[in-house]
């Protein structure tokens, strides 16, 4: 009999079948549903975040008081290619004053671009009007640089001047979603509008392209304003710590510009020899690596669970197509005594559950890729089809067909036509 033979009579019998058929299906569809929806997420997500630092650049560095970590899963992940040891001193963690933060950018000699920041809120509401964002909204106070090093760009209007900067003036720019949110699909109309934080009211000067969300931070929800305004503005306590943005203009001068950086923050703290920095400084690759690794241990948690539903697959395919055998041992008994071999029966029982077990993944991948895509349309990382994944979950498939219909279909093959025929 012809592998085409084969495969129409493994057709007909799952045609035939539709209810018991369709249940293992989804079944086996569930487990791949898993895997490939959780993996295009996963790759939606490492799109996304890519996107976002490869904006900012692969050449620029941040000066912080505390230690970067990120907290996923019941782990975390510490900062790591810092030119600085771990502070064991008491002076650990000290806040990055604006004094020091001036002085450093005024002292810092190498040739870079140097942003001073200041994160005054994250649960702040912009108001226009009758209109309000919701109470999620970053304020951060920044100078002329923030805009450029963060790689931020305009849809309209303009960055802060240096005018508005050395007075603090009540201008501000504001990030895509909320002036879409404030003033609808174009952005020009905000330009020159007041709005309002808080009980303060600012005139708006321009606003920034959409850029997506990095996982941990979205500059489509923030509010640049100027550094004095918000040292005005909001309190600054002897705790609240400056941030410092370091860009260079060729990544092959990065590690120098970190060990001028180091030793020029060391003379601003005035740390002796002897003591260990109180300072972190974090790269723009490191903080994604850090990011992408903790998305590594999510995809082989996902590989596991997927794995565990597929096993459950495989019992419930070798119990259908025992079943299967039983109810048609007169039809195998016919075969066999027309002349069909046992290897021909064994093929047609294996074809059966293998195809079973594809179209389950079939649907499983189309159900999958489409979750996953959900997340990628909410992150504007473009449609994502994992296709290695997606060969792996198909191979996969196959393989859970093989393995449940390998018993079932030597059962089939080796009974005795003589009884099958008298089977009832």
């Amino acid at each position: 009999m012809q592998f085409s033979d084969n495969l129409f009579l493994a057709f007909r019998s799952v045609k035939g079948n539709r209810l018991r058929t369709g249940l293992t299906i989804a079944i086996i569809a569930l487990g791949i549903t898993a895997l490939v929806g959780i993996i295009t997420a996963i790759e939606s997500i490492r799109t996304s975040i890519y996107n976002n630092f490869a904006r900012m650049g692969a050449n620029g560095f941040v000066i912080r008081s505390w230690e970067m970590r990120i907290f996923f899963g019941g782990s975390q992940q510490v900062q790591k290619g810092s030119t600085k040891q771990k502070v064991k001193t008491s002076n650990r963690n000290q806040p990055i004053t604006y004094e020091q933060a001036m002085a450093f950018k005024q002292r810092f000699r190498f040739p870079a671009v140097v942003s001073i920041s200041y994160r005054a809120s994250g649960t702040a509401t912009v108001y226009f009007e009758d209109k309000k964002t919701n109470p999620n909204v970053t304020v951060m106070g920044a100078d002329e640089n923030y805009v450029k090093i963060n790689g931020f760009d305009f849809d309209a209007g303009r960055n802060l001047n240096p005018d508005e900067l050395q007075s603090g003036s009540n201008v501000a720019i504001i990030g895509h979603d909320i002036a879409q949110k404030l003033f609808g699909t174009r952005p020009s109309e905000a330009i020159g509008k007041d709005i309002r934080i808080g009980m303060v009211k600012y005139r708006v000067v321009g606003v920034m392209k959409s850029v997506g969300n990095t996982g941990i931070f979205s500059a489509d929800n923030l509010v640049i304003l100027p550094l004095n305004n918000v040292r005005r503005v909001y309190p600054i306590s002897s705790n609240s710590s400056f941030q410092i943005g370091v860009m260079v203009p060729q990544i092959a001068l990065l590690n120098t510009a970190i060990d001028e950086a180091t030793g020029t923050f060391r003379l601003v703290r005035h740390l002796a020899l002897n003591e260990a920095d109180n300072f972190y400084i974090t790269r723009s690759d490191t903080l994604a690596d850090m990011l992408f690794g903790s998305l590594k241990k999510v995809r082989f948690l996902t590989f596991g669970v997927g794995l565990i539903t597929l096993l459950g697959s495989i019992i419930g395919l070798m119990n259908i197509m025992l079943v299967a055998v039983a109810e048609r041992t007169r039809e195998i008994g016919v075969n066999k005594a027309i002349g069909a071999t046992a290897i021909t029966v064994r093929n047609q029982f294996l074809y059966e559950s293998i195809l079973i077990s594809l179209l389950g993944g079939g649907l499983g991948i189309v159900l999958g890729i489409a979750i996953g895509n959900l997340v990628s349309l909410l992150l504007h990382a473009g449609f994502i089809v994992p296709w290695l994944w997606i060969g792996g979950a198909i191979a996969l498939c196959a393989a859970v067909g093989l393995v449940a219909g390998v018993y079932p279909a030597m059962k089939a093959a080796r009974l005795d036509p003589i009884v099958a025929l008298r089977y009832e």
